[in-house]
């Protein structure tokens, strides 16, 4: 079959140009129609698919590789025929082969590291599925011109029955046939069993490991001859140059690991690609380990002199108890310093970002050698890592929009990174790569993760929830005792069982609150006597850390009995904390290690800003302000503010001179004010009786407040139409998640749905004419402004682009604002009549700092002519207080 033109289709793909062509197939660059995208395209011609061996081989190269999912190996998108001709199609690469950057020359050391590395977290996780490449050499190596590694060309591997009790990959293993003596894969790079024809496993990739190691070092293959059968020769009887003979800067302990994967014998390899990772990890100084470590886990050539000077009898016996030891000195190592003191370090956020509030989403690696935490650039959240040997943090991309109000947290293994973004609880490999979402979660608040690959976490609903670390349909595991008037559950954390997890409970009832224990295997629960506690994290070898008046303290915790002993005593003064959110700065690991953030409670205030984002003047003192409403008039302002002694929020009206006044007194929380059209009342969300219902006050103050609306889902009223007939107002359900409802203000005040689908649609807006309603919602993957027809009738019009939520109308309905993606206030053109019209979005100013965007709240409020905004603003200053790192902390207690 002659090679495809350009333009030719292959069902939704079609040919740009050819890229190459090889034994395996032919590769086409492609167009993919549906999704707008580049795609590479590798097509076995037609030729050769009545070669069955050969077909099988191109089929099981598809199966292999749409079965993995990592960074470092290149990415199966489809597999489909054409004209009888199979294809697969992946992602298209922009870089050179392994072979053509060595062009013959060595790499410099670091770059050489930098690129193994890449290749064998590849390979760890292909094992990790049963896959093995049985072909790995610098042509199927690629880098791409960012200085990613990519695996090509898994069409010789092998699918393997996983050991023990573990589960078999999912992809079927099929026997691909050879005659007798065909060797498959590439001379010079394959491992001497597989020339013999022997049983072939992953050590058979970490020889070939091995060889192109030694050629990216020396710039010469490990093994060459005149011949194919001289090479073969060598490999099986042969061993390569040293590496110091030709280099004499090569590390030892780098040319040591070298020769441990051209170990003739796979028993004298590298146990697993994950070992030979951590090896590299510890000689590139991303991994605390010792020379003593390398030396232990190679120690093959130090058993042979044992073995030349000692009795036979010793010598087993010695052989044995370095056998017997070896996974004990390599934990030893692997685990933990030996040095116990007390080492402190301050992290900065990389240049030109800030943290995003000072309870800034924060997480240390079980291990304690990495921290994650969530910082803010050109106005986007992105998740970050920083290794605590190394001088600067790594954005993880995929992450953008990372809740600061919740933080990452780890895999007990310390591989995956579990975080909160776009309404969604998702996962990504701490090494990189893309995200994989795992479930809804609106408005995330905590996870932990256990190692029976269990994850429970809280959202918005208020209760908690367990779902697999692989995805799927979360279940609650917890449930609001409305009998102590429980109003959320949130900042779970497991106990060493994996079983028991502490939480924290919120209640209109201040006896009532506090850090709970509780069960996967039950629905008891005991009450830790810590009323006034916000988070608290269990710290090996037997401590639980809470905050507790503005300190962060520790007291002894019997984690099977769920007692605690003695007193608690501080460990940290002045740690920054959120008493809205309940939750204060700082995490901990499982051998020491403690990382917090200084700088009081989370500050904001409300702001005046012109058209042209000049502060023109500011509401109140500092404190931490929430929904903001200005009263019709423009006279006064209702906001909701958490008294930070408490936690609990209160509604205040402001004057038009700024001075403010209580207007809600209850000790349960009253929030998110909203005034009546003609500016005779106030209707807010209060807690009083665990859940959130709706209540109305006259805007005097004087008297008592009436309740306007009760139901078995917590209510947040949106905004109330200009003639007064409808309240729109927003509820969570945990299968519908945010939905909009209106309350008619007349008759018999039945609720009914405006919006309530699969989708989260909050924060909805009136028009000036009641007849459009503006609102956010998710439904195209991340959260959008939209228009739709009040009431409804089927007509919806998008409004923003790449992200908006909080809109808000100009009084006389021809102007739209939002706040994007990157936090710029943006103004968009609109006309309203028959249909809805929408001009292009336009910035207005920004990055704003308020401190969330991704909330069921109202942040800013605009004045009827559009040219003032009144916006929640963060105080300067306060996400530029950097992370306390303490290592060995409970050295100190003694």
């Amino acid at each position: 079959m002659a090679p495809l033109s350009s333009g030719t289709k292959l069902g939704r793909y079609e040919i740009r140009s050819q890229l190459g062509a090889g034994g395996m197939g032919e590769v086409y660059r492609a167009r993919d129609e549906r999704l707008n995208r580049d795609v590479a395209i590798k097509v076995l011609p037609i030729s050769f698919s009545a070669d069955k061996d050969r077909l099988a081989r191109f089929e099981q190269e598809a199966q292999a590789a749409s079965a993995l999912n990592h960074p470092n190996i290149l990415v199966v998108y489809d597999v489909g025929t054409n004209d009888g001709a199979p294809y697969v199609v992946s992602e298209l690469l922009e870089g050179e082969t392994l072979r053509q950057r060595i062009s013959g020359n060595p790499l410099a050391q670091r770059r050489a590291i930098d690129y193994a590395l890449q290749i064998a977290h590849g390979l760890a996780a292909a094992h990790e599925k049963g896959i093995v490449h049985r072909d790995l050499k610098p042509d199927n190596i690629f880098i791409t011109n960012d200085g990613r590694v990519k695996i090509l060309d898994f069409g010789l591997a092998k699918l393997t029955q996983l050991d023990g009790d573990q589960a078999q990959t999912e992809i079927p293993t099929r026997r691909v046939n050879t005659d007798p003596g065909v060797v498959m894969g590439t001379v010079g790079y394959i491992a001497p069993e597989q020339l013999k024809g022997r049983t072939v496993d992953h050590r058979s990739d970490i020889f070939s490991f091995g060889a192109i190691l030694y050629e990216m070092l020396s710039g010469r293959r490990a093994f060459h001859g005149e011949s194919a059968a001289e090479t073969m020769s060598a490999i099986l009887k042969e061993d390569p140059s040293d590496l110091s003979d030709s280099n004499q800067k090569i590390s030892p302990a780098l040319e040591r690991l070298v020769n441990h994967c051209l170990e003739k014998n796979p028993e004298s390899r590298f146990h697993s690609a994950s070992d030979l990772a951590f090896a590299l990890e510890a000689i590139s100084g991303s991994a605390p380990i010792s020379s003593q470590t390398l030396t232990a886990m190679n120690a093959s050539p130090a058993s042979e002199r044992i073995r030349m000077q000692l009795p036979w009898i010793l010598t087993a016996v010695l052989a044995l108890a370095l056998i017997v030891a070896l996974p004990f000195v390599f934990q030893y190592f692997r685990r933990a310093p030996v040095d116990k003191r007390v080492l402190k370090l301050s992290v900065l956020p990389p240049e030109k970002t800030t943290l995003t509030g000072v309870v800034s989403g924060l997480a240390v690696s079980p291990d304690g050698t990495r921290l994650a935490f969530i910082a803010t650039s050109e106005g986007r959240n992105l998740l970050w890592l920083r290794s605590l040997n190394s001088v600067s943090a790594q954005a993880l991309s995929g992450t953008e929009g990372a809740g600061a109000a919740s933080p990452p947290f780890w895999s007990p293994d310390g591989r995956f990174i579990g975080f909160f973004a776009g309404g969604k609880l998702k996962k990504i490999d701490a090494s990189g790569g893309p995200p994989q979402t795992l479930c809804d979660a609106a408005a995330g608040r905590g996870g932990t993760w256990n190692r029976d690959g269990l994850i429970v976490f809280g959202d918005a609903s208020g209760v908690l929830y367990r779902v697999s670390a692989a995805g799927g349909e979360p279940k609650p595991v917890t449930a609001l005792d409305r009998s102590r008037f429980e109003s959320s559950h949130r900042w779970p954390y497991f106990l060493p069982d994996g079983r028991h997890f502490i939480y924290n409970v919120r209640s209109a009832q201040a006896e009532s609150s506090g850090i709970y224990v509780g069960s996967l295997d039950s629905n008891e629960t005991k009450r830790l006597l810590l009323p006034t506690a916000l988070n608290a994290v269990f710290a090996p070898p037997g401590f639980l850390l809470f905050m507790r008046n503005k300190a962060l303290l520790a007291q002894r915790f019997d984690a099977d009995g769920f007692q605690l002993t003695g007193e608690p005593f501080p460990v940290a003064e002045q740690v920054a904390f959120n008493m809205g959110l309940g939750r204060a700065a700082f995490a901990a690991s499982e051998n020491g290690v403690l990382a917090f953030r200084t700088g009081g409670g989370d500050l904001n205030q409300p702001v005046w800003f012109d058209r042209g984002g000049k502060k023109i003047g500011s509401l109140g003192a500092p404190g931490l302000y929430f929904t903001l409403w200005l009263s019709p008039d423009e006279r006064r302002a209702a906001v909701d503010l958490v008294d930070n002694q408490t936690g609990t929020n209160d509604v205040w009206l402001f004057d038009a001179r700024g001075i403010p006044s209580r207007f809600t007194t209850h000790p349960a929380g009253d929030s998110n004010p909203l005034w009546s059209p003609d500016g005779s009342s106030v209707v807010f969300s209060s807690s009083r009786e665990g859940l959130m219902n709706l209540y109305q006050k006259i805007e005097s103050g004087v008297g008592n407040e009436e309740l306007l609306l009760k139901s078995t889902e917590a209510k947040i009223a949106d905004d109330w139409s200009s003639d007064g007939q409808f309240i729109a107002y927003q509820t969570f359900n945990p299968k519908t998640k945010w939905d909009l409802l209106m309350v008619p203000m007349s008759g018999d005040r039945q609720p009914f749905a405006f919006l309530q689908t699969e989708f989260s649609e909050h924060q909805a807006q009136f028009s000036p004419d009641a007849k459009w309603i503006a609102y956010t919602s998710d439904e195209s993957g991340g959260p959008e402004v939209y228009v739709q027809t009040f009431p409804a009738s089927g007509g919806k019009w998008r409004v923003s682009t790449g992200g908006g939520c909080q809109p808000r109308w100009r009084r006389d309905g021809r102007e739209l604002f939002y706040i994007a993606a990157d936090r710029k206030l943006m103004a968009v053109d609109v006309k309203l009549g028959s249909t809805f019209e929408a001009g292009v979005p336009k910035p207005l100013f920004g990055p704003l700092g308020v401190l969330t965007l991704t909330d069921f709240r109202n942040h800013y409020a605009v004045t009827a002519d559009g040219q003032r905004f009144l916006i929640n603003t963060t105080i300067e200053g306060a996400d530029t207080t950097p992370i306390t790192v303490v290592v060995n902390w409970t050295a100190e207690l003694r």
